[in-house]
């Protein structure tokens, strides 16, 4: 026995649940539209302990289904609300808020020690791969849970007993080449994104690789023998960001410079249009001019909302919230965007269908952009409440460890061969014996290309983006040579050096670890070379050999890139998760994830048991 250990230990089965109920403590991550109805749930269980961690503060959009909130609640603390609302169901509760994010390095295994149970109800798929690693650490039981639309599961981790979140790969977000997105969109995703990344280059946190200038450098724009304007050596470059604010963010400037001079710049690389439409420049002036549509100045926020904008009235939308937005930069060093930030969606909106107008793509809503840009599934209030009833019925077998009846559970919009919404798995499910999280020696194949990528590369984009570390340390094993380290300054030197220049080549093995998650990761190097210009700049696989099998199909998973269909998704709303059902439950035992995606498997009736009232 360690000295610090799970509260859930001190807990004794043959006790009833009404007295396992009233003396566990619970964390719940996320008071959004699950976490509340949790929330509820749990005060009117009779849980007396309950600590609650969510850094988003309230909205107007949240009203609706979010029901601990009202107006006079918009701009606060969800946690701090969510707390003081449930108090008066239950005024004997003793309850503590953070209004934090759970990834912070406050909130580390002695945390979640402290907790018989935890129950997540987040929005984002880094959070829930911290939170998820944390508790196999802790050793303490993770109830898991999440909707879409009418669609929803419930599942229960714990280590050693079931399948990590992370045992199974989540399909990778959809990306789109840089040239595609900077020269030659040809769907409103493509304009949507563009939009994003000019929102970013003028107000938010700079990114290179969300330029949005036109790409000299797109091959396909190149005749052969021509040389491109970054070529020459002598050409002064200024950032958009700099300019932006050198013209004191004047619209017709900026308008001009993104829909007239751009585009005319364009035209110029006459190989992309030989089999394309040329898009068609826009002045400020003739924007402005243009002709608009009838209703479009409706005070109705639902039908402006609906409406699809004419170019004259995206125009004035950008004009007005380039004020907007330059203003609330005065203090800050950078925005955030924000789905839900008024000006930051409409500046999105027009820039939008300005691009898809300029290319001749079909314009869309706001309402449309809005689900597109923060892939947006909507909310059912009733779909949250009968996820979080089956969370607080899964608690409380979890407290009397029953985890063998805890198996996953789905709700459905529509029956599958029967009359039944809800079903669950037969049983729970075991643990992927190569997962690279829960297995107990969790081991990688990195493919990646050892002379061009740099330290600092595989730093942020394969161990924090991809393996979801929150602060690693990698160890060249043999040479016992520190490479990364989470230190601040303490390897700093290494960052712009290409891996093979540290020493970092094919065959070699790196010892990752990060403190804070308690998690030690193995991760074996092998050189590879990309064939292709949209080839992924690396490859993450358990066994190569699942390597070689997967790109005989055509289809891996990669560490930026994928060509693989995107069946389901994690939006950055606060309470929306596409339901993972179609994933293989694979035999094994307990401490991580991997990445090589098993079959998929049909949902037939013979998988499924209909859940017992």
């Amino acid at each position: 026995m360690s000295a610090i250990q799970s509260p859930l230990s001190a807990l004794s089965v043959e006790e009833n649940v009404g007295d396992l109920i009233h003396k566990s403590r619970v964390l719940v991550v996320g008071a959004g539209g699950i976490g509340c109805e949790v929330l509820k749930n749990l005060a009117l269980s009779g849980f007396q302990d309950i600590e609650i961690i969510d850094l988003d503060t309230i909205d107007v959009s949240n009203l609706n289904r979010q029901f601990l909130f009202r107006k006079e609640h918009v701009g606060k603390p969800k946690a701090v609300v969510a707390a003081l609302s449930i108090k008066s169901y239950n005024p004997d509760l003793k309850i503590k808020t953070y209004h934090d994010s759970i990834t912070s390095q406050d909130y580390g295994v002695n945390f979640f020690k402290k907790f018989n149970l935890v129950l997540n109800a987040l929005d984002n798929r880094a959070a829930r791969n911290h939170v998820n690693r944390m508790c196999l650490a802790a050793d303490v039981p993770l109830i898991e849970s999440g909707t879409s639309g009418y669609s929803g599961q419930v599942e229960l981790i714990k280590k050693s007993v079931t399948q990590c979140y992370e045992c199974q790969p989540k399909p990778a977000q959809k990306t789109f080449p840089g040239c595609t997105i900077r020269n030659t969109p040809s769907e409103p995703v493509h304009c949507i994104v563009w939009a994003k990344h000019l929102f970013n280059q003028l107000f938010g946190e700079d990114d290179a690789d969300q330029d949005v200038s036109p790409d000299a450098e797109d091959p396909e724009a190149k005749v052969e023998g021509e040389h491109s304007a970054t070529d020459s050596g002598n050409v002064k470059r200024t950032s958009t960001r700099q300019w932006a604010q050198d013209i004191k963010y004047e619209p017709a400037q900026l308008f001009n410079k993104f829909f007239k001079n751009d585009i005319e710049y364009l035209l110029t690389m006459e190989n992309l249009w030989k089999t394309r439409k040329p898009p068609g420049p826009l002045s400020w002036e003739e924007a402005a001019s243009h002709a608009g549509d009838t209703n479009e100045d409706s005070n109705d926020v639902r039908v402006t909302d609906m409406q699809v904008w004419s170019v004259s009235k995206c125009a004035k939308v950008f004009s007005d919230t380039i004020g907007d937005l330059k203003e609330a930069l005065t203090d800050k060093s950078f925005l955030v965007w924000d789905k839900d930030d008024k000006s930051a969606m409409d500046f999105v909106t027009a820039c939008a269908n300005i691009r898809a107008h300029i290319f001749s793509i079909p314009t869309k809503s706001r309402f449309a952009i809005k689900s597109i840009a923060g892939n947006i599934i909507p909310a059912i209030a009733t779909a949250n409440a009968i996820i979080a009833g089956l969370v607080v019925l899964q608690a409380f077998r979890v407290l009397v460890q029953e985890y063998e009846k805890c198996p996953s559970v789905y709700l459905r919009k529509k029956s599958v061969h029967s009359k039944f919404l809800l079903a669950a798995d037969k049983q729970v499910t075991k643990a992927n014996p190569t997962c690279y999280v829960c297995s107990p020696q969790p081991f990688v194949n990195v493919f990646v290309n050892v002379e061009t990528m740099t330290v600092k590369e595989f730093e942020t984009e394969l161990l924090k983006k991809h393996l979801n570390m929150v602060a690693p340390d990698a160890v060249l094993d043999g040479k016992g040579m520190v490479v990364i380290s989470s230190e601040e300054g303490e390897t700093e030197a290494n960052d712009n050096k290409k891996l093979k220049e540290i020493g970092i080549v094919d065959g070699s093995i790196l010892k990752c670890d990060d403190f804070l998650q308690n998690y030690e990761l193995t991760v074996a190097i092998n050189h590879y070379e990309a064939k292709e210009k949209d080839d992924p700049l690396f490859k993450v696989v358990a066994n190569p050999e699942d390597l070689k099998a997967k790109e005989s199909q055509n289809g891996q998973e990669d560490g930026s890139k994928s060509d693989k269909k995107q069946n389901a998704e994690e939006s950055d709303e606060d309470d929306l998760m596409v339901v993972d059902e179609q994933e293989d439950p694979q035999e094994g035992s307990s401490k991580r994830r991997k990445l090589n995606p098993p079959d998929e498997r049909v949902d037939e009736d013979d998988d499924l048991c209909i859940v017992e009232a």
